[in-house]
């Protein structure tokens, strides 16, 4: 299946400032396939070394961590020479490894040329945990679960994203194309982007069978708390993992630690949830006083919401009936809203790279997302129904005078003045459509 992290890979590969690579994300999301489809297509020769397959790579790195005698060993080990040009060493699972991550130092001061990425489950926690972490000597990427643009392609649907890339306004789509586009979405909903519940999906054009592998892998995240996280934390990290669900269906969605139980604190709970946020399993949205540049500066670290990965296994964790995907009017409902601004949040942490943030104003009105594009601040409304009212923007508006204001919804495509919408499924577009905008407006 393809993945759009693809190019960046390729950048990385061409670029004169390339150093190892460091593949973050959640398990499961696809790293390992990822890497070895680029590997294939784009080098002579992969070396793959998986830490957790094989202990006795570990051996390679405990006496010293020079680079060369390392890539000596991984000769003699695998038979296949490592200095061979245009070829790809990967790293997998190198959290079992604190020796290799360390290593990947002293292979980009020492052994600048080879070409080395490092993956691995739970990475992000261990990384936050090292002693002798290589801090300025290592590229990062993140990979994240499969995006509806990606779910479209996988499905042999590629000519319906190529149509939505090629937009540049908020000029509506024909009827007919907006319905069918819709109706994917809310199948994507229910399904979501973990590549083996997709493929699975494909597979078997049963999404029972699709929500059977859900179920799977979130046993398999709880089976990782207990597995790697510390024991004073396991039962914290589980008690906010399961509240997720009825956190966000609350009509206000601030995380409220009370919610997990009466007498919950924030800083009883606070290394829980930066762990949950280090495995890569929980997206974080911050709260800010006000919509000026840079975000984080005015940002409060005990206001936020917080996203699951991925909105399949949130409406998996939500125990949704799949017979619910038949109806055109609940689903985009359904937990008022909740599936809908965790689709948005997780389609704005891949589109636009960065943090995400919110804004509300003493209970009066909440924007659900702050976006930064281009040096350009624009409040982002996410409604789940076909309603134009606009309080909250409005109000937003009155006191921060935006370039634009800005809606997500089932709604097609259109603006009036300084109103847009943007249909839900096209969240992606959201910045290559309004940086044309803006510079027409200038």
């Amino acid at each position: 299946m393809k993945r759009h992290i693809y190019a960046q890979l390729l950048t990385w590969k061409r670029s004169d400032r390339r150093k190892p690579l460091i593949l973050k994300g959640a398990r499961q999301v696809g790293k390992t396939f990822i890497l070895e489809v680029f590997g294939q297509h784009e080098y002579d020769e992969v070396i793959y070394l998986n830490f957790e397959q094989n202990k006795r790579l570990e051996t390679l790195f405990q006496t010293d961590l020079d680079p060369q005698l390392i890539l000596e060993g991984i000769h003699l080990l695998t038979g296949k020479n490592p200095l061979l040009p245009n070829t790809l060493i990967i790293f997998d699972e190198v959290q079992q490894c604190p020796n290799a991550i360390t290593a990947l130092k002293y292979f980009y001061e020492q052994a600048p040329h080879i070409h080395l990425i490092a993956a691995g489950s739970l990475l992000g926690v261990k990384l936050s945990q090292a002693v002798h972490f290589p801090v300025g000597k290592v590229n990062f990427l993140d990979l994240y679960p499969m995006t509806f643009f990606e779910f479209l392609e996988a499905l042999g649907l590629s000519h319906l994203t190529e149509h939505l890339n090629a937009k540049t306004n908020f000029d509506p789509l024909p009827d007919f194309l907006h319905q069918t586009l819709l109706e994917w979405l809310k199948k994507y909903f229910i399904i979501g982007g973990m590549p083996e519940v997709v493929k699975t999906y494909i597979d078997t054009k049963n999404i029972e069978q699709a929500l059977l592998v859900q179920q799977e892998i979130l046993k398999s995240y709880t089976h990782d708390f207990s597995k790697y996280a510390d024991s004073s934390e396991i039962m914290k990290i589980m008690e906010i993992w399961d509240k997720i669900p009825a956190q966000l269906a609350r009509e206000n969605k601030k995380f409220m630690f009370s919610a997990i139980k009466h007498s919950a604190r924030a800083r009883d709970y606070e290394v829980a949830l930066q762990w949950l946020l280090n495995a890569g399993l929980i997206l974080k949205a911050s709260h800010i006083s006000a919509p000026k540049l840079p975000l984080d500066s005015y940002g409060d670290p005990h206001i936020f919401k917080i996203f699951l990965l991925d909105t399949g296994l949130l409406s998996c964790l939500s125990d949704i009936e799949p017979a619910i995907i038949l109806d055109a009017n609940i689903l985009f409902q359904e937990f008022k809203g909740a599936l809908t601004e965790n689709f948005v949040a997780q389609e704005l942490t891949v589109a636009l790279n960065k943090k995400l943030h919110y804004w509300s104003s003493e209970s009066v009105a909440e924007i659900d997302f702050i976006l930064n594009i281009a040096a350009h601040i624009y409040p982002l409304e996410v409604k789940s129904g076909t309603t134009k009212h606009k309080k909250s923007l409005l109000s937003y508006a009155s006191k921060y005078q935006p370039p634009l204001m800005l809606r997500a919804s089932p709604m097609n495509f259109y603006r009036d003045n300084q109103f847009c919408n943007i249909p839900l499924y096209a969240i992606k577009l959201f910045s290559s459509i309004l940086q044309p905008t803006k510079a027409i407006e200038e």
